[in-house]
């Protein structure tokens, strides 16, 4: 009797110690055990029936029989109402197991939406992040492609240097009536030679051989030496002038040169006609022996006056135009409609400088009278001059 409730007996202690978690997880077992038991109850039911049937012939085992069934029919009854517990329990929590798994369905498509805006993100900062590269790449390539075209323009300019200063002593020479040597009478062959007085004036034009002007300054000081050759040579004036692209003037660090029999300048084109009028005023004199200490003094004073403004002029020309070569180089930064709108004022605007007219000097009275109109005109302004 013991062997065949033996699983009836292990659902009663499963039930009486069934915890949650076991009825969450380990309800099929316990279900499965609450089948085998009931059918162990069947078969119990089944051996009172067999009692009972027996009872009728065992008189004396009668009370003992109904008390058993009596007893067995409150565990029964008591079962069943832990059945119905269980099956209320059971119910619980399959409704309880369909909210979870809704729940995780929301969750997982919650975790799905996270993800999808996860990657839209990323990929619109991969975007950006690209977009970035790419105008920063554009923007080195653009001022590289300006460099290279600076080097090459520079370049172009010392190539053409030589023939460039030719063309304008010749032109400076024509227009004053000076004379320009093609073929000198003496040893050597400088670049450009004119003669005034008699004697021969020389203009070697000199210019770097490469984009590096790191060693331009010490080219200088060295040709300054190797000029020696034409003072030897009969009617050579001992002023000779060694004239470079204005581009390099930041480089030099010396502009004259005392070399002990004569003297070596650093000039640049825009200075050679200033420098070459004032040789032409010795001209006036019919003998130099004739000019006195004041009037030579006057004469290199207005030489040396003419080539220091020149030179400060160009100085000061070439920061200003550092200057303004780096606030357009700001421009570029500027917004796209604001940037778009300063070009089309840009042009449209136009500057009308002086023309200059061959046959017409221009007159130092007129120049005195222009420069007191503006000092007028800003006084009236209120900016002092």
């Amino acid at each position: 009797m013991e062997n065949k409730t033996e699983k009836l007996s292990q659902f009663f202690e499963q039930v009486k110690s069934l915890t949650f978690w076991k009825r969450i997880f380990g309800w099929s077992q316990f279900r499965n055990l609450s089948y085998d038991a009931y059918r162990e109850f069947k078969s119990v039911l089944s051996q009172v029936s067999n009692v009972t049937q027996e009872s009728s012939q065992l008189k004396s085992d009668n009370l003992v029989l109904k008390n058993d069934n009596e007893h067995l029919k409150n565990k029964q009854h008591e079962l069943e109402k832990e059945l119905l517990i269980i099956n209320d329990r059971a119910t619980s929590l399959s409704n309880e197991n369909i909210t979870l798994v809704r729940e995780n369905i929301i969750f997982k498509q919650t975790e799905i939406d996270r993800k999808t805006k996860y990657e839209g993100y990323v990929e619109a900062l991969n975007l950006i992040r690209g977009q970035i590269q790419d105008d920063r790449k554009k923007e080195v390539d653009q001022q590289q492609e300006k460099e290279i075209k600076k080097l090459k323009s520079q370049k172009e300019m010392w190539a053409k240097h030589q023939e460039g200063v030719k063309e304008v002593i010749k032109v400076i020479c024509q227009k004053h009536t000076i004379e320009y040597v093609e073929k000198v009478p003496f040893k050597g062959n400088p670049d450009n030679t004119i003669k005034i007085c008699d004697q021969f004036v020389i203009f070697d034009a000199k210019s770097p051989g490469s984009d590096d002007l790191g060693n331009f300054s010490s080219y200088i000081k060295l040709q300054t030496e190797s000029v020696k050759k034409y003072i030897k040579e009969e009617n050579v004036k001992k002023d000779i002038f060694l004239v470079i692209p204005p581009n390099t003037l930041d480089v030099i660090e010396q502009f004259s040169f005392s070399m002990g029999d004569y003297n070596a300048y650093v000039v640049t084109v825009d200075a050679l006609e200033p420098i070459i009028l004032s040789l032409k005023k010795l001209e006036e004199y019919q003998f130099v022996e004739q000019l006195s200490p004041e009037e030579r003094d006057d004469i290199c004073r207005v030489i040396g006056k003419f080539t220091h403004m020149t030179k400060r002029r160009i100085q000061v020309d070439q920061f200003f135009g550092r200057q303004f070569l780096d606030i357009l180089s700001k421009c570029e930064y500027l917004p796209d409609d604001i940037l778009k709108q300063a070009i089309e004022f840009e042009q449209s605007e136009k500057l009308n400088p002086p023309q200059e007219k061959r046959e017409k000097l221009i007159s130092n009275k007129q120049l005195e009278v222009d420069y007191q109109k503006i000092e007028k005109e800003a006084g009236l302004k209120g900016i002092s001059s």
